[in-house]
């Protein structure tokens, strides 16, 4: 079970952004002090909804004021950006942060940013496919060139490459083992330094056990059938939303692992995923102590950040209703005391098969009471689940 907190970077009324953004640096601080697996980070623009702009932004100062924590994007909205540009955003990261790096990606919504960046109203409605695969290429191949519907671009080398993490680890290893006193010591402690282990195959080639994959991983944001499919037809797996229930979340899980054997992929990786779900968790002694917290504060937040949104269009959206969804949030995720949250989280893994989870804490709008809902998560509910 990998257990990890989900940031928005939400504005509660009567708070500044300043607040917002520094409530959801200190999450992340606290998430890692806490034991937990991984932080994943919200982007939003011009709505109090979510104060962060750019999730890969945040990204690098969390990665750079933590040492252990995974640190993903959930999601970086592609429309929005090249593929190119958020790839090699995604490859320093990846380098740089020693393979800490995930990147969640999705289509976002119909709102004014496509208007405001540029990209149009097709990018949302039928650009995704060909900018997710040229993302994933940027991210897995030495150099790249396409002529697609909507990108065209004579080949460029990758540079830097993700894979180079991977290569820095084993000329590191390779040159200890190669040090002056010529021991085997040597390349273990290079191969230690870069958070790696050595050996030796058959050939005598070193060896790099525990080494980060070769390039970060990529999950997708999926909202319906057309999004599981190519998420699943490139192997990717899924970042589920928070308003989704058990049984909706395993029926889209058993579409995904369908469409993905169906496109050839091995069935031990299917099996092998790494779903997450993403949720909320407020965590009390008391089950009524930790619904009222959230019920009195997400409301207000929700209507006036959902009520901020404009559509490119001007189309006519229907707004949840902000009390109604918060009692179903309550209902479907970790709202309570630890065991209580320790027995829901185990249930959701048993009914979808997903062991990875994204947990919004900040949903008091109070700092003190989501670092303690964090602390917490990591300290009481996690070896339950253990």
């Amino acid at each position: 079970m990998r257990v990890g907190t989900f940031v928005l970077a939400a504005q509660f009324p009567g708070q500044g952004r300043g607040e917002a953004l520094h409530r959801a640096v200190r999450t992340a601080e606290v998430a890692e002090e806490s034991g937990l697996d991984g932080v994943w980070l919200a982007e939003h623009h011009f709505v109090p909804y979510g104060v962060c702009p750019s999730a890969v932004t945040l990204a690098a100062v969390l990665l750079g004021r933590t040492r252990r924590i995974r640190v993903g994007t959930a999601v970086s909205v592609l429309p929005n950006v090249h593929p190119v540009a958020l790839g090699e955003q995604a490859a320093l990261l990846h380098i740089t942060s020693g393979g800490r790096f995930s990147l969640g990606v999705g289509r976002g919504g119909p709102w004014i940013d496509l208007e405001v960046f540029g990209s149009g109203l097709a990018a949302y409605e039928s650009g995704f496919p060909e900018s997710l695969d040229l993302l994933l290429r940027w991210l897995r191949e030495p150099s790249v060139g396409t002529a697609g519907e909507r990108y065209r671009f004579r080949e460029v080398a990758v540079v830097p490459r993700p894979a180079d993490l991977l290569d820095s680890a084993l000329r590191s290893a390779a040159g200890g083992a190669a040090g002056t006193n010529g021991s085997a010591a040597a390349g273990t402690a290079a191969a230690a330094a870069a958070g790696t282990g050595t050996g030796a195959d058959g050939d005598g080639t070193a060896e790099i056990a525990g080494a980060p994959d070769a390039h970060p991983e990529v999950v997708v944001a999926c909202t319906s059938p057309g999004g599981v499919r190519v998420a699943a037809e490139r192997g990717l797996p899924m970042l589920l939303g928070m308003h989704c229930g058990d049984e909706e979340k395993a029926e889209m899980v058993a579409l995904w692992r369908r469409h993905a054997l169906a496109a050839g992929h091995c069935p031990d990786t299917v099996a092998a995923a790494g779903h997450v779900s993403a949720g909320v968790v407020q965590i009390a002694d008391d089950a009524g102590d930790a619904r009222e917290a959230l019920l009195k504060a997400m409301p207000g937040w929700l209507r006036l950040g959902l009520g901020a949104h404009r559509t490119v269009d001007d189309r006519v959206r229907t707004m949840r209703d902000p009390v109604a969804y918060t009692e179903l949030l309550c209902s479907l995720h970790p709202v309570g005391p630890p065991g209580t949250a320790a027995d829901r989280l185990a249930a959701t893994a048993e009914r979808t098969g997903i062991t990875r989870f994204a947990l919004l804490a900040e949903g008091s709008g109070d700092l003190a009471a989501t670092e303690t809902t964090v602390r917490r998560l990591g300290e009481e509910v996690l070896p339950l689940l253990r």
